[in-house]
This record gives C-alpha cells, structure tokens and sequence, in this order.
C-alpha cells in the first residue's frame, strides 16, 4: 500500500515538476520532495495503527472434548469415522452393557421385594391399629359390666340381709337365704373377673410412644423402615440405569471425531490418561493477539476484518467481542524464593482480542489452528480505514500463492 501511495505522488511529481514545470525543480524543491512522502507516510501509518490496528497473529481456536466413557466395559462397535462430520447426538462407540443390564435386573427385583415388604408393613399398621381399636371396646365393655353388676351385688346384698332378719325370728325360709347367698357369691365373682379383664386391657393399653399404643408405634417404625429400603432400592435403580445409558457415548456436540484408533473388542475404562477419541467441536473462536498501546482505541462492538491463508481472497467479517485483558505475566506464581525479574526481564506478552463472525460468514468452514491476520476498525478517523482495507485485499489476494521452489 505504501509502494502505491508513493507511486501515485512520484505520478503527481513528474507532472508539476518534470512535464509541466509549474515549479522549479531545484535543490529545495527536491529536499521538499523527499521530506513530504517520508512525513507523511508516517503520520499516515502511525496513525492507522492507532485508529484501524493491524495484526499478522490471528488464530482460530475450537474446543476440544477428549471422549470418555463413565463406565467400563469391552468395545462392541464403532460407527464413527475419523475426521466426517458428526452430529450432536449421533453415537460415536458402544459398550457391552451385559453385565449393567444384570444390574439392574438384580435392582428392580430387590425394589420389588422392598416393596412387598412396605406393603406388609403397611398391612401390620392396619392391624395394629384395629387391634388398639379392639383394646378400647374391650375396656369400655369391661367398664360397663363392673358398673351394672355392682348394684345387683348390692341388691344380692341387701336381701341376703333381709332373709337372715327372718330367718332368725322364724319366720322366713332358710332355702331362701341360702339361693340369696349364692347370688351375691356368683356376683362378686362375675365383677372380680369384669375387673381382672379391665386391668388387664388397662395393662396392655398402658404402653405408649411417642404418644401411639407400642404395637401402633411399632408398625410405623417397620413402615418407615420399608420405605427407607425402597427408597434405596429405586436409588440402585436409578444408578444402575445411569451405568447402563453410558455403554452408548455420543458426541456432545457437531464435530469430528479425531484420532479415532479405537476398535470393537478393545477394552474401555474412564481414566483421562487414554481417551479413546478426540473430538474437535465444530463451533470456533477467532482470537487476534495485539501490543498492549494497539488497543487503546477498540471497544466490544468494532468491526473487523479477518483474512485466512485457508481462505485465500476471501475477507471473513467480524465484530469484536471482548478484550482480554489478562496474560500469564500478571499472575506470579507460589514459590518460597522471591520473584525473578533479573537484568533481562521478560518482553511485555500481547493481548488477545475475542472475535465474532457476522452472520454471513458463520457457515464458513474455518480449519482448527489456521493463522493469518486482520485488522479492527475503531469509531476514530474513519477516513483512513480504507487504507488498512487494501491493504488486507492485497494480503488475502497474495494468499493465493504458493512460494516454494520444490
């Protein structure tokens, strides 16, 4: 771009100077000549570098997932070919899920027994609380029958008296006092037994916890404890078919699978030392490095321009997403000796500027680690951006060629 821009004045030098002689062309125009291209070209570049930054260093980063399975299990099949395209969702390897399925077979049967169980215990509550139920009446009919007999004793009482008074004076029959004994005698028998079993039913109603009859209080125990073993049980359930859903492994997102040596009957276990496939995400990051003073006029949200050597003559639009502004030479790392800095310290690093692909361009297939340059266009002196225009036209159109000699 320079070389053109001083060819265009050498142009307009040999017009006023040489062909029309509108100037002398003496010693101080000549020195004038010279000094005004090598002025200005480099206000010129100088302050391009400000407003429209260039840089050679731009990257293109993707995420790579290295693929392991949770479980481990013998290989069974691998439908995934190295480097082709692979949906999100689409299955990359399987694993024998034999022995998972034993799993959880042996977990539904152990739920089902469980379940039995709280159904038993449930079932006993039931019964416990029919047979406290039963208590109460049994107590209440014991009650009632202490109270009806017990004025019949006193009647029985009260003629056994009367028949004595007669009795003893003559003139009442001795066959009736003796039937009138044997009524009190046979009622206080029938209210000492109404009493024994009223003590008895007092006993056994007696136990309480936690405000519930023992036999009640028992039965709950028993159901909660049915249902803490259920409830484990549909927790080996549910683990046993997370195992078993992790024989299939999928690819997390659209990529491709690299690096693919794995093959059926191989043997499998989820250690990150050995991942079976490398998988390259197909979604990407445009990252451009840039001089700490290069950034002082860009802000998120200025366009930019990227040229690949993947992509030759093509300009991929962008947009500046964020500035990272944090590199390793600001964290100083833990160490009981004092921070090296020396009498050579370390050049200032770059700082990497996030980039968003416009629309258009985001179905452009851009290659994971291609490198290539580009330039950010700030809000200042918009004027001269066209300049670092050309010159990333004139770059993207030189990636084109190939210069080698063999």
């Amino acid at each position: 771009m320079e070389a053109l821009l001083l060819g265009i004045y050498a142009f307009f030098v040999w017009l006023i100077f040489i062909k029309f002689k509108w100037l002398p062309w003496n010693t101080t125009s000549k020195v004038t000549v010279v000094i005004i291209p090598i002025v200005a070209l480099t206000a010129l570049v100088l302050t391009l570098n400000v407003v429209a930054p260039s840089s050679s260093d731009v990257r293109v980063f993707k995420y790579v997932v290295n693929v392991l399975p949770q479980v481990r299990g013998r290989v069974l099949e691998v439908p995934v070919e190295p480097n082709r395209l692979v949906k999100k969702g689409e299955l990359l390897f399987s694993i024998d899920p034999t022995p998972y399925q034993n799993d959880l077979n042996v977990a539904k049967a152990k739920l089902a027994a469980d379940e039995a169980k709280l159904a038993q215990a449930i079932a006993g509550l039931a019964d416990a609380s029919a047979g406290a139920r039963t208590l109460q009446e049994q107590l209440k009919s014991a009650n009632a029958q202490v109270r009806a007999l017990q004025p019949r004793l006193d009647l029985a009482k009260t003629r056994v008296r009367q028949n004595r008074e007669l009795v003893a004076t003559g003139a009442g029959d001795r066959f009736a006092l003796e039937q009138a004994e044997a009524n009190v005698i046979d009622l206080e028998a029938q209210i000492l037994t109404a009493q024994a079993n009223e003590s008895q039913v007092t006993q056994q109603l007696s136990g309480i916890v936690n405000g519930e009859l023992a036999p009640v209080a028992a039965a709950r125990a028993q159901i909660a404890t049915a249902k803490a073993q259920v409830d484990s049980s549909r927790a080996d359930i549910a683990n046993a078919q997370w195992n078993l859903d992790q024989t299939r492994v999928y690819a997390p997102a659209n990529g491709y699978a690299t690096n693919v040596q794995l093959r059926p009957g191989a043997i499998v276990v989820a250690m990150p030392l050995a991942p079976p496939i490398t998988f390259v995400e197909e979604e990407y990051q445009i990252i451009a490095l840039y001089a700490q003073n290069e950034l002082v006029l860009v802000e998120p949200g200025n366009h930019a321009e990227v040229v690949l050597p993947t992509l030759p003559g093509r300009i991929v639009k962008a947009k500046v997403d964020s500035i990272v502004w944090a590199q390793g030479q600001g964290q100083m790392a833990l160490s009981k000796d004092l921070p090296q800095t020396g009498i050579y310290p370390q050049a200032p690093g770059r700082f990497p500027v996030k980039l968003l692909v416009d629309e258009r361009d985001r179905d452009v297939f851009l290659a994971a680690g291609a490198v290539g340059s580009g330039a950010i266009y700030t809000e200042h002196a918009a004027m001269i951006h066209i300049l670092r225009m050309v010159i990333l036209r004139i770059n993207s159109i030189t990636n084109y060629l190939v210069l080698k000699l063999h």
